[in-house]
């Protein structure tokens, strides 16, 4: 019975999203084609072209019809799976996403794993504790982290460990000679992972403080204190549980972002991701590909959100 409803609500949530991600892209659409420049240099490239070979080109690709009959036919080739042609790599889009898509998932996957892991250890320990020494000092740490921009602390990382002390790479994913192993990987996703999950790994800190000391102080907890429950068993049997509903919804809330914000991590690393691709694609005004990767994004923000509301009432039978 509980099966089939979660069952149900999965099904409706996911009718509910057809609507908004065609207004998403419609969205998308309309403002990349009515910003400053020229689509068709990327294809005919910055030196003089006569005004009919770019007026033919323009055609080819449709680029000369009202802003509605474009929009219609690209809603079209969505439908059919077909994500249009890269106007700067000269290639499908979809097939240009997915050879980059590993590698984001890479850097991302491991910036969120190594921001929730450590968030939370950092957020029980110094709930356990209020206005201690330890807590002060992981507030501190969290609303520093929280405040620093990406790109700067991919920077300063790249300086002290690249550059001054020398342990660790500061461009790709992998050394250009030599490389490919999976100690060679491992170096290279030290340090953008690290300056990715920086700003992740502060909120989901302060927000499972919060959460413990807000369930530690429940009469639940005080119960489980007179049976002569062990202070583990309180905070990680008891307390951590009550106070994961936040947690879960910011974990699954950034995530969305966290894909979209690695566009600048990418570049400050060389990271061959769709991040990188998508900083390009906006250089080139590669209208495809841009709105591709906003498709991508769009619809991971949606599944996530979907998945977030299922663990909740997987967490919560109440919630039906």
């Amino acid at each position: 019975m509980r099966a089939a409803a979660l069952g149900l609500f999965v099904v409706r949530r996911l009718l509910h999203a057809v609507p908004l991600l065609f207004a998403v892209i419609v969205l998308n659409y309309a403002l990349i084609a009515s910003t400053p420049g020229d689509p068709v240099t990327a294809l005919v490239g910055d030196f003089p072209a006569p005004a009919d070979y770019r007026a033919q080109v323009r055609h080819d690709y449709g680029l000369d019809r009202p802003l509605p009959v474009q929009v219609a036919r690209y809603l079209g080739r969505v439908l059919r799976g077909d994500l249009g042609y890269s106007f700067a790599n000269r290639q499908p889009v979809l097939t240009l996403i997915l050879g980059r898509l590993g590698a984001t998932l890479e850097l991302t996957g491991t910036a969120l794993a190594l921001a929730s892991l450590l968030g939370v250890a950092l957020g029980v320990l110094s709930a356990r504790a209020p206005d201690g020494v330890l807590d002060r000092a992981v507030r501190g740490l969290a609303t520093t982290g929280f405040a620093l921009p990406e790109f700067w602390v991919g920077q300063m990382l790249i300086l002290v460990f690249a550059i001054w002390l020398g342990w660790l790479p500061s461009q790709g994913s992998h050394a250009i000679r030599g490389g490919g192993g999976v100690a060679d990987a491992l170096r290279h996703l030290v340090l953008p992972a690290l300056a990715l999950s920086l700003r992740y790994l502060a909120l989901i800190a302060r927000i499972t403080r919060t959460g413990m000391i807000e369930a530690l102080s429940a009469e639940f907890i005080l119960a489980a204190r007179a049976r002569g429950a062990g202070e583990r068993m309180i905070l990680l049997g008891h307390a951590l549980p009550n106070a994961a509903a936040p947690i879960i919804t910011v974990v699954g809330f950034n995530l969305g972002f966290l894909l979209a914000g690695s566009a600048l991590i990418e570049t400050v690393f060389g990271w061959p991701g769709i991040g990188r691709l998508l900083f390009d694609s906006i250089s080139s005004r590669d209208y495809p590909t841009m709105l591709g990767i906003l498709l991508l994004v769009s619809v991971t923000v949606v599944l996530a959100n979907l998945a977030t509301d299922l663990l909740h009432r997987l967490l919560d039978p109440r919630l039906g």
